[in-house]
C-alpha cells in the first residue's frame, strides 16, 4: 500500500510554464496538476542536474532531452536505489534512475520523454496492424516489428514508433534487434507508456528560479507568515533560550532564517558528527558570521573510526553512528550550554520520511531530556524550501549544485550507490578511506568483493529487492556481524548461596583493570559501590556484585531470574565501561545530571540507579559481544 506523506502539491501553470505549488499563479491563471508519484518531495533540478539528465539521454539515444532555458523540477520516487522523475513544460518526461547491476545512470522516458527523443537512437517500429493493440496496452510482439535501431540489444530501454514515425510506446527490450528483425515468436519490448500519438508542443522562452519565485510569492509569503506566527508563538509559551539547529542542510538554513526573522537574538546549534564534509563545516561558519548569531557546537572528532571495529560497519538496521557521532554531541551541546535546557528549532519536514509525516510540531527530546524541539516547516515541500531560500537570496551549501539532494554525514548506510559514487567523484579521498575500511572488513569476514562494490554492507539482512538483483547477478552474499570471540562466560552458573538467594558467576577470561573500572563510578548504575582489596563491591538492597581483577564477576540476587538480569547487567556495564567512546548519549538520559563526559563517561553519587543510560548506550545496543 502506497503511503502518503503529504499532499502532492506540484502544479504548472501554462500561462508562464512555471512550476507552481497551488491551483493559482501569481498571474491568476488556473495551474494544471501534474501527478508525481508520492511522497511527493519535489526539488529543482541544478546544471548538474539537467547535464547528468542529458549525458543520459545522449548516450542512450543519441539525443539531449533537455533545451537550453528550460526549468525543471525533480521528484524523487521509491526505488531499490534512486529514481528522480524529471519534469518540465508541465509534463513528467520521464525517469533517471540508479541501477545497481549497471552502476550507473539509465533514462526511462514516458511518452512526452520520447517524443523529444525521437529521430536519435533506439527505435522500434511495428506494423500498422499492431498500432492499435500497442495504443491500448499490449507489448510489442517480434512478428509485428517492420524495422529496429540495429544498436538495440536486450534491456534496451526504446521508443516504440508507428509506420508514420509517431510515438505510441515506450519500453524495455526483451530481444535485441537482430532477433526482431526475424520475425521470431515472443515479445520483442516490454511496454511500460501506452498511448495515441500527440503532436509535439515546444514550450519557447527560457525562465529562471526568480521567475518561479515571482510566480509562488503568493503561497511563500502564506507559509512564510505561518511559520513567523508558530515560531513566535512557542518561544512564548516555551520561555526558555531559543536555538536553532543548523546542519549545513537546506531544512535547517529556511528555518534559521524563519527564526532570524521572528526572534531579535538566539544561538545556532552545530553538532559537528566528525563526518561532516567540508563544504558544510565552512558554510555553518559563514552563516553564523554573516547573521552575526553565536556559533555552539561540539565535534564528535574521531568517534566514528574508534568506534567502528567494536561495532562493525553501521547499517540501516542498525545505525549506532547516529547516537555515537551526532546524538551524543547534540547531549552534550545542551548540557554544557543551558543549564535549564532550551528551545531548539529543527528543519524536520513530513515529506522527508514516515517516521518524520507522523512527528509533531512540537516535541521533547527522547535523547536529551531537556530540549523542545520545534519546526515550523513541517508541511513545506523541497521545492518550497528551495523558491524560499532563491527568494531570500540564501548562500546554501554548495554541494547541493554538486548532485547531492541530502547533504548530512557523508557515509550514512541510508544514502545511495548514487550517492556513493558521486562522492567517489566529488571527495575521492573520503569515498577512498571508507572503501578500504570495508575491504579490510570483508576480508576478515570472508565476504567477496561485491559486497563492498554493490553496496550490500549497508544492510544486516538484504530487502527483498535488493536480494533479488544480487541473485540475478549470481551473488552469494550474506551479510554478517564480524565474528569475534566470546569474551564474557559463564564459568560456574548458577548456585544456591549459603547466605541465602542464588549466586551466578562468569569471567571475562582476562584481567581487569579495576581502578580504571572503578574510576569512572559507571558500576554506580547497579548500586551503591565500594573497592577493597582488589574487589569492587556494588551493593543493592540484599543484591550484589563483586569484581575481581582476575575479570570474574560475582552477582547475588533473589532467585534465579532476578540473578542472571544482574550479572547480566554487570557484564554489560564493565562493557560500556572498558568501551566507552566518550559520545556523551547517556548524559542526555540522566535526570539527575550525575553523567559528564572526561574522555569517558564518568558517574557521580548523585545516580539513582535508573538504568536508562545503561539502555540507550551504543555500546550495550550495538556491540557485538552482547
Amino acid at each position: 500500500m502506497t503511503h502518503y506523506l503529504g499532499e502532492l502539491l506540484l502544479y504548472w501553470c501554462p500561462s508562464c510554464n512555471l512550476p507552481v505549488l497551488g491551483r493559482t499563479c501569481a498571474c491568476t491563471a488556473s495551474t494544471g496538476k501534474i501527478e508525481i508519484t508520492p511522497p511527493g518531495d519535489i526539488r529543482p533540478a541544478f546544471k548538474y542536474d539537467i547535464d547528468l539528465i542529458n549525458r543520459t539521454t545522449e548516450k542512450q539515444f543519441g539525443i539531449k532531452l533537455i533545451p537550453e532555458g528550460k526549468l525543471v523540477v525533480l521528484n524523487k520516487a521509491p526505488y531499490e536505489d534512486r529514481m528522480d522523475e524529471v519534469v518540465f513544460d508541465g509534463a513528467i518526461m520521464g525517469s533517471l534512475r540508479f541501477e545497481l547491476e549497471k552502476m550507473g545512470w539509465v533514462f526511462i522516458p514516458r511518452l512526452e520523454g520520447a517524443r523529444l527523443l525521437t529521430g536519435g537512437m533506439k527505435w522500434v517500429v511495428v506494423d500498422e496492424g499492431a498500432v492499435d493493440f500497442i495504443i491500448k496496452g499490449a507489448s510489442v510482439l517480434a512478428p509485428g516489428v517492420n524495422d529496429a535501431d540495429i544498436s538495440i540489444i536486450e534491456g534496451d530501454e526504446v521508443i516504440v514508433l508507428t509506420p508514420h514515425k509517431e510515438v505510441i510506446a515506450t519500453g524495455r527490450a526483451r530481444m535485441s534487434a537482430e532477433r526482431m528483425l526475424t520475425h521470431e515468436k515472443g515479445i520483442a519490448v516490454k511496454t511500460r507508456w501506452n498511448g495515441k500519438p500527440v503532436p509535439v508542443e515546444h514550450q519557447p522562452g527560457e525562465k529562471s528560479w526568480d521567475d518561479a519565485v515571482a510566480a509562488n510569492m503568493h503561497i511563500l509569503k502564506k507559509f512564510e507568515g505561518k511559520a513567523h506566527s508558530f515560531i513566535k508563538n512557542v518561544i512564548k509559551t516555551s520561555n526558555r533560550p531559543v536555538s536553532v539547529s543548523y546542519s549545513g542542510g537546506k531544512d535547517s538554513l529556511a528555518t534559521l532564517l524563519l527564526v532570524h526573522d521572528a526572534v531579535a537574538q538566539f544561538d545556532i546549534l552545530f553538532a559537528d558528527t566528525g563526518l561532516e564534509f567540508q563544504e558544510t563545516i565552512d558554510n555553518v561558519k559563514q552563516t553564523a558570521e554573516e547573521l552575526s548569531l553565536p556559533l555552539v557546537s561540539h565535534s564528535s572528532g574521531d568517534s566514528f573510526w574508534q568506534s567502528i571495529d567494536n561495532f562493525g560497519p553501521p547499517t540501516v538496521e542498525a545505525r549506532w553512528c547516529c547516537k555515537v557521532c551526532k546524538l551524543g554531541a547534540i547531549a552534550q551541546l545542551i548540557e554544557n550550554n543551558y543549564e535549564d535546557g532550551c528551545l531548539t528549532f529543527i528543519g524536520q519536514r513530513k515529506y522527508e520520511s514516515e517516521i518524520r509525516a507522523n512527528s509533531e510540531h512540537i516535541w521533547r527530546n527522547p535523547w536529551v531530556g531537556n530540549q523542545i524541539g520545534a519546526t515550523p516547516i513541517q508541511n513545506w515541500t523541497a521545492l518550497h524550501v528551495w523558491l524560499y531560500l532563491f527568494w531570500k537570496k540564501a548562500k546554501y551549501n554548495p554541494l547541493y549544485e554538486e548532485g547531492f539532494d541530502r547533504i548530512g554525514c557523508w557515509l550514512c548506510p541510508s544514502a545511495s550507490m548514487a550517492d556513493f559514487s558521486r562522492l567517489a567523484e566529488v571527495h575521492h579521498e573520503l569515498s577512498e578511506k571508507l572503501e578500504r575500511y570495508l575491504r579490510e572488513y570483508a576480508a576478515r569476514n570472508g565476504l567477496p568483493d561485491e559486497w563492498v562494490t554493490y553496496g550490500f554492507w549497508r544492510w544486516q539482512v538484504l530487502p527483498k529487492s535488493i536480494r533479488s538483483i544480487a541473485e540475478k547477478m549470481g551473488i552469494d552474499i550474506i551479510p554478517k556481524p564480524e565474528k569475534k570471540p566470546v569474551h564474557f562466560t559463564m564459568t560456574v552458573g548458577y548456585r544456591p548461596c549459603k547466605a541465602g538467594g542464588i549466586t551466578a558467576e562468569g569471567s571475562f577470561g582476562t584481567s581487569l583493570n579495576l581502578p580504571e573500572v572503578s574510576e569512572t563510578g559507571l558500576l554506580r548504575v547497579i548500586g551503591i559501590t565500594n573497592s577493597i582489596d582488589g574487589v569492587i563491591l556494588t551493593q543493592r538492597g540484599e543484591e550484589n556484585v563483586h569484581v575481581y581483577a582476575s575479570g570474574t564477576v560475582v552477582a547475588r540476587g533473589r532467585d534465579e531470574k532476578n540473578t542472571r538480569q544482574l550479572i547480566e547487567l554487570a557484564e554489560k556495564t564493565i562493557w560500556r565501561i572498558l568501551s566507552c567512546t566518550g559520545c556523551g548519549v547517556c548524559v542526555g538520559q540522566c535526570k539527575e545530571r550525575a553523567i559528564s563526559i572526561n574522555g569517558t563517561a564518568r558517574i557521580n553519587e548523585r545516580c539513582t540507579h535508573c538504568g536508562k543510560c545503561i539502555r540507550a548506550c551504543p555500546v550495550v545496543k550495538f556491540g557485538s559481544f552482547i
